[in-house]
């Protein structure tokens, strides 16, 4: 069996029950179903843990038609007779955490009233009926008696990722990726891959820059931030391919299809197309309905082209009508604030105030993407990314654009780039790894004061004795902008694309910047370590492949990034700071235009994928093709012997 890995909250009786309530029928039901069950009373709330074999586990995987890779590299549905033809995971084990959870949540959740009448149930001086055919849990959450299921922490997997991962501070970069994602599974992971690989990247540009800022190249100084622009240039662009090929890596040491990734998280988006195809091999009377049903699939794919230009227009205009007033307000109280304290005091306000503003903004987002034709969860979560990313893009990059071109002040520019990055760093760190906290003892204060009052009035000592209440008191790791679509990473992967864009931008203005970011990216990942072990629930584990529309906006900040520093090249300073055209604006555009090449064509130069996963994938074909041809070959000699 399997450590207590999930958990179901419930409340506890306000007075002693006459008969059997509906959480003893809950108890009976999921040990019926074959999970290992154990009650726990806290403080809080009664807490019900639950445990599996892996046969029960493995059977509620074959009555789901789960896919899992096979040996051949297809993926077939699951049966648990045929278990050893199926890949097992980098730990040994046979599923990976989130296919553990999702056999946990079908097997609680597919309790069903199976009699021929409704059953009667009871909780305190509460009485409701459970129908036919209906989840149980369902109506008990309905009802309020199920407050919440969530996942739980394993003890000993997490105290050693604690001790090798978060604590560890030999190799600032070093993680143990494939214990991330056997504990918290493929999203996760992925994170943390792409922020060490980020962080040990970023040591060339720092390098480079520490280099470019303290040594003195005499006549050739000039030549110098125009080699670096375009050293950071095409670091960017070998780091972003470079990092498909170890995407592409992980997931075949994972054992993930990431085509199969691909159509399961499509799958939505082609039911209409197969709907459409189906109609089209009906018989000859349905065939007249064929030209009809094309007809209103144009008419939804366009109108969902519409709707989704209409909600990007209203993000717009909020930000031109709304934000940016504001954010020129700010850069101008800058400007005209003459003592270096009060800018920082300044900043500090403006960026607590802006991510107030910045996370309604994402909030209308949400509400507007709901009234989208989207079609699957992973588009409309790509959809919210882009708009979401484009207030952000505005909030954190309007005020150096204004210093940059109409005070003309590289000075200025450079101190405004250390300000930003510092105390918004520091902002971060302190809100998204204090305020977990601070809820967490607020819960837990109110709890034991609630139990103090209502059991001991005269004092006694009331606490917290077991650790399952302890992770329920927890907060759960979501996004600031709501956990519809998107979990905690959302707000971890803005912060990074956010502090590519400023480094990448504003490169030629302050190359010590790289260094600035390097040493807050070597904290963050043990800070978010310690935020996943430590201070939050264990998060539930999503499907991805790759980091999706994350990927795409980093794309974007390097093509922004070739022409604001050409930008930045066309008024190249002098020895007190002023900046003068000087260098000629056909060279720089020039150089614009061959960067733009470098950008596209380096990017054909790497594989996204190596060598040996792509001979795997072309052996994991053949030997398909071949177990296929043979399957085929035996089904006809079976027909044949058949009609003689």
């Amino acid at each position: 069996a399997t450590d207590f890995e999930v958990c179901i909250v419930v409340p506890k009786l306000s007075r002693a029950a006459t008969g059997e309530d509906c959480v003893a029928s809950l108890v009976r039901e999921l040990e019926g179903a074959g999970l290992l069950v154990e009650r726990v009373r806290g403080v809080p709330a009664e807490f019900i843990k639950l445990s599996a074999s892996m046969g029960i586990l493995g059977r509620a995987a074959s009555e789901m038609q789960m896919k899992k890779l096979t040996c051949i590299g297809m993926e077939l549905q699951f049966e648990w007779e045929q278990v050893a033809a199926f890949v097992r995971q980098p730990d040994g084990s046979l599923f990976s955490w989130r296919e553990r959870f999702t056999c946990f949540r079908y097997l609680i959740y597919g309790i069903v009233n199976k009699t021929n009448s409704e059953i009667s149930l009871k909780f305190d001086d509460k009485e409701f009926y459970w129908k036919q055919n209906e989840s149980l849990l369902r109506r008990l959450e309905d009802e309020g008696v199920v407050k919440l299921v969530f996942p739980l922490h394993e003890e000993i997997k997490r105290k050693q990722l604690l001790r090798n991962w978060a604590l560890n501070w030999h190799d600032f970069t070093w993680q143990p990726i494939d214990e991330v994602y056997s504990y918290f599974g493929t999203k996760i992971a992925t994170y943390f891959a792409f922020l060490g690989m980020y962080t040990r990247w970023l040591f060339f540009p720092a390098v480079s820059g520490l280099a470019t800022q303290l040594i003195d190249f005499g006549s050739f100084q000039w030549l110098v931030l125009p080699a670096f622009f375009i050293f950071v240039i095409s670091w960017a662009v070998f780091f972003l391919q470079f990092w498909k090929r170890k995407n592409s890596a992980l997931l075949a040491r994972w054992g993930i299809n990431y085509s199969f990734a691909e159509y399961k998280a499509s799958a939505n988006e082609l039911e209409p197309i197969r709907h459409y195809l189906s109609i089209e091999r009906e018989e000859e009377k349905n065939f007249d309905d064929a030209p009809a049903e094309k007809r209103r699939l144009q008419r939804n794919e366009w109108s969902g082209v519409l709707l989704r230009i209409r909600n990007n227009a209203i993000i717009v205009l909020g930000i031109i009508c709304l934000q940016l007033p504001f954010e020129l307000a700010y850069a101008h109280l800058y400007e005209k604030t003459e003592t270096e304290a009060l800018r920082y005091v300044l900043t500090a306000l403006y960026l607590v105030a802006i991510q107030y503003y910045t996370r309604i903004g994402g909030k209308v987002s949400v509400i507007l993407i709901k009234y989208e034709n989207n079609q699957g969860e992973q588009s409309s979560a790509d959809s919210l990314i882009y708009k979401v990313f484009g207030l952000y893009f505005m909030q954190s990059y309007i005020g150096l654009f204004y210093h940059a071109s109409l005070y003309r002040d590289i000075l200025t520019l450079r101190k405004v780039l250390i300000q930003r990055l510092v105390v918004s760093q520091v902002l971060e760190n302190l809100i998204e790894n204090s305020i977990p906290y601070l809820k967490y003892s607020y819960k837990k204060y109110s709890a034991v004061h609630k139990k103090r009052e209502r059991e001991s009035p005269s004092g006694k000592s009331v606490r917290l004795s077991t650790r399952v209440e302890k992770e329920y008191l927890k907060p759960s790791y979501t996004a600031s902008i709501g956990e519809e679509l998107e979990d905690g990473l959302f707000d971890d992967f803005l912060e990074l694309a956010l502090q590519f864009g400023m480094i990448m931008m504003f490169a030629c203005a302050f190359p010590l910047i790289f260094c600035f970011a390097a040493l807050n990216n070597a904290t963050e990942i043990r800070a978010d370590a310690l935020k996943l072990l430590v201070m939050l629930k264990r998060p539930v584990p999503r499907a991805a492949a790759t980091i999706g529309a994350w990927l795409n906006i980093f794309q974007f900040l390097i093509v922004m990034a070739i022409c604001t520093n050409c930008l930045l090249l066309v008024c190249l300073y002098d020895e007190e700071g002023k900046w003068r055209i000087e260098p000629g604006l056909a060279a720089i555009l020039i150089m614009e235009h061959a960067l733009l090449l470098v950008k596209f064509g380096f990017s054909h130069f790497v594989p996204e994928e190596p060598a040996w996963v792509r001979a795997n994938r072309v052996r994991y074909v053949a030997q398909a093709q071949t177990v296929c041809s043979q399957q085929l070959l035996r089904s006809i000699s079976k027909l044949d012997r058949k009609w003689e």
